[in-house]
């Protein structure tokens, strides 16, 4: 199939470059002049574990191609995959100025009959004013289908997911459009959900609600656990067994972020609100979510005192492992309560220092290396659970450390491996794990 994709970012070119590895011939399309120039070196401009070894592969064989130019990208096309961005507006809602930028310059450039693919995660009811713009311009007299195909891709473990995922949904009013996507995914050899165009739309949006509904279920509950004295391990756990719930995102921490859940978050509220529908139940995963960080500069604070002059190491800036993306990420808000008590920041990530200098305080020191963003601090924080931190070994972080102390806003550590390490552990809903007294301490302190 002759495929074009419309947008090279994390959705687009993850995409594009799978499309062409399951034998597809495909061509994407972006209007940045340098990210074409890149991508046609065999070199991504995002972070994704396995992505530019696919591109450098199909490159070689001919069936990827890039372009900026709509003429010759769309040229002779059998689909055409929109996946550009949807950003959030100021009231939350989606942005669509990019889909329909990209839906004007469709029908500018169609010679021929085509099916038109949404992977942009855009609000019900949107595919029918794609196609309503585009048939509105046609300069041809041509045969436009619509196809509703959100992606449920995890970045950091994007091309994995696009091989292993769960399923993939289709939803079209076209059954000739909808049998068409669907063998063009059929290669990909995982269940196929057939729907109509806006139950598709809104597949995509309630999928991510509920899993954000769920991070500040078992957040809201280690809230609880800390009062209590029990651990919020061990009651994840034990609902994650009924297989009415399920383990999966039950793990309790810092929140959830990125370019997904608080923006179709946000989207599904807004929705609500255009049809005079509150979504109270939404709105209290935010306020959750937004509690979970300042939760975790109150139990620094809690422990230190004044921060002022403090030094403090955040460990890990994206808002998860295995991607340079920051967007939403929890670090960001961190630092900056943690700057204004007065705090002296180092931050370390092993791949996202270059953008995190164009969103973390001017004044916070920024590495790739682990040893010398801990090296001296008064504290650690850990915010994203990389595995550089997960396995850099305890006794140097007791090492290197000013003070042992060790916070940990992902729950990396078994509390009974950090017993007898040498370090104060405070982690989210599980009890502090303090160093043993020794006796040159007790003496000390008489």
């Amino acid at each position: 199939m002759n495929i074009a994709v419309i947008g090279t970012g994390y959705v687009g070119l993850v995409t594009g470059v799978c499309l062409a590895e399951i034998g597809h011939s495909v061509t994407c399309l972006d209007i940045d002049e340098e990210k074409i120039s890149l991508l046609k070196r065999g070199k991504s401009p995002i972070y994704e574990e396995g992505l530019e070894e696919l591109l450098e592969k199909n490159l070689r064989r001919t069936n990827l191609h890039f372009t900026s130019d709509y003429s010759e990208g769309l040229a002779e096309k059998d689909v055409i995959y929109l996946a550009v961005g949807t950003p959030e507006t100021s009231d939350g809602s989606a942005d669509l100025t990019f889909i329909e930028s990209a839906s004007r310059a469709v029908a500018a450039h169609l010679k021929q009959n085509v099916v038109v693919v949404t992977k942009s995660t855009v609000p019900v009811g949107t595919n029918q004013i794609i196609k309503q713009i585009i048939e509105d311009r046609l300069t041809e007299p041509v045969k436009v289908r619509i196809v509703s195909n959100p992606e449920f891709l995890r970045q950091g473990t994007a091309v994995h997911d696009t091989f292993h995922g769960d399923r993939i949904v289709i939803g079209s009013d076209d059954l000739l459009a909808l049998e068409l996507v669907a063998e063009i995914n059929r290669p990909f050899q995982l269940p196929i959900v057939k729907t109509d165009l806006r139950s598709a739309e809104m597949i995509k949006y309630a999928s991510n609600a509920f899993l954000a509904a769920k991070i500040s279920f078992i957040n809201e509950m280690s809230h609880l656990c800390a009062h209590l004295g029990a651990n919020v391990d061990y009651v994840a756990e034990g609902m994650g067994m009924d297989s009415r719930i399920g383990g999966k995102f039950l793990n309790a921490g810092i929140g959830y972020g990125g370019s997904c859940f608080p923006k179709d978050t946000n989207a599904l509220i807004a929705m609500g609100r255009s049809y005079d529908y509150p979504m109270p139940l939404l709105g209290s995963v935010q306020d959750v979510n937004e509690r979970q960080r300042a939760w975790l500069v109150e139990m620094i604070k809690t422990r230190l005192g004044s921060l002022k002059g403090k030094t403090i190491a955040l460990l890990g800036l994206t808002f998860k492992p295995n991607t340079d993306d920051m967007r939403e990420s929890p670090a960001i808000r961190i630092a900056e309560r943690l700057h204004d008590v007065g705090a002296t920041l180092r931050g370390y990530d092993p791949v996202a220092v270059p953008r995190a200098r164009q969103l973390m305080p001017a004044a916070m020191a920024l590495t790739d290396n682990l040893q010398e963003a801990v090296q001296g601090a008064d504290c650690a924080v850990i915010i994203t659970d990389w595995k550089q931190v997960k396995n850099f070994p305890l006794s140097e972080y007791d090492r290197l450390l000013t003070n042992p102390l060790l916070f940990d806003g992902r729950n990396c550590f078994a509390l009974e491996n950090v017993e007898g390490s040498g370090l104060e552990y405070h982690s989210i809903g599980r009890p502090v794990v303090k160093p043993p007294v020794t006796f040159s301490a007790l003496a000390s302190n008489n």
